[in-house]
């Protein structure tokens, strides 16, 4: 969808200028140009027949106590539903929490999971260890499976596709329009960690009914709290996804929602630099000997390209890098040691430059391991000359 159109095709506008002013209170509002925090637990009523009668109302933003949330999380959820093309967002606490409260929404038991292969590894870890215990099972397919494939998976009780596009470790590209209309001819419900594509990849657009995020990443962009979200685009799903978020007592503090409305401001200038930064980068890199592949989706040649060119607006700061053969783990781990500018972390989407092996933390059920040691590179504000330099030096520790 172009920047400066909204869903019906009417102009309104960019998304840079969107980010700028959404959510802030009118100008003359006091003057001050951010929201307060809103901070509470008890939210008193003025009689107790309101009281009753707001209760009836708790998940359409009619606040009877504080864990049903307040002015400064309905603030950074419709941000966030604006820069996901939904219509309804509920904020949780953690990445993880926005994974958990739409599973357990349309999951019982009996009911059966597809799941990628390549997915976010607590989520893989729920879907392992968790649900079974309440009856859930889950199938996990090739990432890369077409419709077809993905019909010969499908059950009767098979009740959620869940989608991660590209995969946050090996990148794979996965053809979603395709994949949700299965979903959708069986009655399921498609859903999709987002956090890459976020504002690139127009969920509801390519037959999502729930996109997930990761809000610590590139909404918080400094590194420094833990958010997550679920969006959708129907009363009907917000209510089922409001309804499970409480009933497991996720909650998000304020200060934090605060701090990711601050973060949404910089957000696209953050996210265009760094995504243009990480190109450049892989593409240095796709140069080099001593690198077998690089898998950036935004790159050409690149796994899953051509669907990410076909599907995505733009790519973010994440992207991993396949040593040739020879490369021990050893010689790896030399190497990420080696980075003056990289720091050795999980997480993405701040400010910056971060590297982590992934061999040995994968786990792979129905997809081959990868041909060589692998590393994952986020790319942060630091000029890109300079972080080419310090990949240069550190790769002149390995073994030619």
């Amino acid at each position: 969808m172009p920047d400066d159109a909204n869903p019906n095709g009417h102009p309104k506008h960019a998304f840079a200028t969107r980010m700028s002013h959404a959510a802030r209170p009118p100008i003359r509002a006091l003057g001050f140009v951010n929201p307060p925090v809103y901070r509470g637990s008890t939210v008193t009523a003025q009689s107790c027949e309101a009281r009753r009668e707001n209760a009836k109302q708790r998940f359409n933003r009619v606040m009877t106590y504080g864990t049903q949330g307040g002015p400064t999380h309905y603030a950074l959820e419709d941000v966030v539903a604006e820069i996901e093309g939904g219509t309804h967002c509920t904020i949780t606490g953690t990445g993880l929490s926005a994974v958990t409260a739409p599973l357990m929404a349309w999951l019982k038991a009996g009911d059966r999971c597809l799941m990628p292969d390549s997915v976010y590894g607590p989520a893989r870890n729920l879907a392992e260890n968790v649900l079974p215990g309440w009856g859930i099972e889950t199938q996990f397919y090739d990432p890369c499976i077409d419709a077809a494939g993905l019909e010969q998976l499908w059950t009767p009780n098979t009740k959620v596709l869940y989608l991660e596009s590209p995969g946050s470790h090996t990148f794979e590209v996965q053809d979603v329009p395709a994949l949700t209309a299965v979903a959708k001819r069986h009655g399921a419900v498609s859903m999709i960690d987002n956090t890459w594509g976020i504002h690139s990849f127009q969920p509801f657009v390519h037959g999502c009914d729930v996109s997930i995020q990761a809000l610590t990443k590139y909404v918080g962009g400094h590194s420094d709290i833990l958010l997550g979200s679920v969006t959708v685009a129907s009363e009907a799903h917000h209510l089922i996804v409001r309804n499970m978020a409480s009933a497991l007592g996720h909650y998000a503090s304020p200060d934090d929602c605060w701090l990711a409305l601050r973060g949404v401001r910089t957000m696209p200038i953050r996210l265009r630099h760094q995504a243009e930064s990480s190109l450049r980068v892989a593409e240095w890199l796709a140069g080099r000997p001593e690198v077998m592949e690089v898998r950036h989706p935004a790159l050409p040649g690149a796994p899953g390209h051509e669907i990410w060119k076909r599907d995505f607006d733009g790519a973010c700061s994440l992207f991993g890098i396949v040593f040739q053969p020879r490369y021990t783990e050893a010689d790896i781990f030399r190497f990420v040691d080696g980075l003056k500018l990289f720091g050795i972390g999980a997480s993405w989407g701040g400010y910056e430059c971060l590297a982590l092996p992934t061999n040995g933390m994968l786990v792979r059920r129905v997809t081959p391991e990868l041909p060589g040691q692998a590393v994952r590179l986020h790319i942060g504000l630091e000029e890109v000359a300079d972080i080419i330099a310090d990949l240069e030096q550190s790769l002149a520790n390995l073994p030619a």
